[in-house]
């Protein structure tokens, strides 16, 4: 059996027999905040943390998109959701009609045109592909077999479903963590050995609808008695958001993703090839925190709002990179967002860059190698639509340690320091005119170049 030798890195030219293993972990809707290792007093996630802590710990990543389906289309391409124009969750909410702000449209799939990241680790590593889970990029002509993985397992059969429907007497529990788990093992079991294994694991966890897991709901509703009664909820433009965790259902959501990483590295270290594995544990979005008329099911405290909204808590997620080489326990406040996922895992594989696929991603080897990233990055989200978390129409931008925020609604833009108010509580805007001025127009430079669609006003 192969043991990876430092560096982790290998060349092009090594053979497939020496590229390590993938296993990325991908949740739905969970929260920056929602794990131990980010804080977490009320979830109780020991294998996420211990994979932390045997990893390294993106304190700043970021999501290409506050909610699910663009940032998807930026894993899968390396490429902004603007240049895809997947810019709000597939098929999205369309043009409501009671708004002032006419939305504009953008696709219903990922092109078939581009590489995916399956099909560059199986084209140029000899990689075997593995997918279960939502997908969310498009009906079947665009699902995971269309675009670059050999085994593809959907508990609910449907690759373009948000989540599954609601639980009926008798049903299974319908985001079936257990599941996409078992099929995850079993690929494990039928492949080490053979090529070297990338899978793709894509929870629907923790998303709606709150159904809990049985297993773990009495000791959280425990712990949600023990806090007392929720405090009241934070008014969040014309929602509300939640401001602590202490929703049972909710957490023991959390756990059984934790349980499913347990399971996964359990695997690995059964078979002996946990040494030759790279995993990456990452989320689609921020925690589903603020709601119109009700507050969401988890907070993202410190962080503000949460899933939809553009400030840090519907943006900034949970990454763990562990692999041969990386210094246990690491962490790293260099900026990283969801585009960078795919040029890292191709050089973690040893394959060369792909440039003109992942043109909005840089890879994070230099931070997984302990050595400094660029220190003036600049990053952009873009979503110019009406979302159920009464976000309205509006783009952000973090410079540094400035964060931009504008609405278009409204006509206005937010402006923050990070470094000094991480809770975004502190609106710069009037103090530092020149600030927010030269950040504005680098927010509206930036989408001229990338043809970003705007909304415009209904007449």
């Amino acid at each position: 059996m192969l043991r990876r030798r430092l560096p982790f890195w290998v060349p092009p030219s090594a053979p497939a027999a020496e590229r390590l293993n993938i296993v990325f972990f991908l949740v739905d809707d969970l929260g920056w905040a929602d794990v131990g290792c980010n804080g977490s007093t009320f979830h109780q996630t020991p294998h996420i943390d211990r994979l932390a802590a045997a990893g390294m710990r993106f304190t700043d990543a970021y999501t290409g998109g506050s909610v699910c389906s663009p940032t998807r289309a930026s894993l899968m391409t390396g490429k902004h959701p603007v240049r895809v124009n997947i810019t709000d969750w597939i098929p999205g909410c369309g043009v409501p009609k009671n708004k002032p702000l006419i939305v504009p449209d953008d696709e219903d799939h990922l092109a078939l045109e581009e590489t995916t990241l399956a099909e560059a680790l199986k084209d140029g590593g000899g990689y075997r592909t593995f997918y279960a889970g939502k997908w969310h990029l498009g009906g079947e002509p665009y699902a995971p077999d269309k675009q670059g993985f050999d085994v593809y397992f959907d508990p609910h059969g449907d690759p373009a479903k948000g989540s599954p429907a609601k639980l009926k007497p008798g049903q299974v529990r319908p985001h079936d963590t257990r599941g996409i788990t078992r099929e995850a093992l079993r690929f494990l079991d039928d492949n080490h050995g053979k090529a070297p294994m990338f899978l793709y694991l894509a929870f629907y966890d923790v998303h709606t609808p709150i159904v809990a897991d049985d297993e773990t709901l009495a000791d959280y509703r425990a712990r949600a008695k023990d806090l007392g009664p929720s405090p009241k909820p934070i008014k969040e433009g014309s929602g509300v958001s939640r401001p602590r965790q202490d929703g049972a259902a909710y957490g023991s959501m959390v756990s059984i993703v934790d349980w499913s990483v347990g399971q996964v590295t359990a695997k690995l270290e059964s078979l002996g090839i946990a040494d030759d594995t790279a995993i990456v544990f990452f989320s689609d979005n921020g925690g589903l925190c603020t709601l119109g008329n009700r507050p969401g099911p988890t907070s993202n405290a410190p962080l503000r709002s949460g899933k939809g909204w553009l400030y840090e808590g519907g943006i900034r997620a949970p990454l763990i990179v562990k692999a041969p080489g990386v210094k246990p326990g690491a962490t790293t406040a260099a900026p990283a967002v969801s585009m960078d996922l795919y040029p890292t895992l191709l050089a973690i594989a040893g394959l060369p860059p792909r440039p003109d696929q992942h043109l909005d991603g840089i890879s994070l080897m230099p931070a997984l190698k302990g050595e400094p990233m660029p220190a003036d990055r600049t990053l952009y989200w873009h979503y110019p639509h009406y979302h159920g978390s009464a976000w309205k129409p509006g783009a952000a931008m973090r410079a540094g340690d400035w964060k931009l925020i504008e609405f278009y609604e409204e006509e206005r833009a937010e402006l923050y320091r990070l470094s000094d108010d991480l809770g975004e509580q502190h609106d710069l805007a009037k103090a530092e005119p020149a600030k927010l001025a030269e950040m504005r127009q680098k927010l509206r430079d930036w989408q001229a170049a990338m043809g970003a669609r705007l909304p415009t006003k209904r007449q």
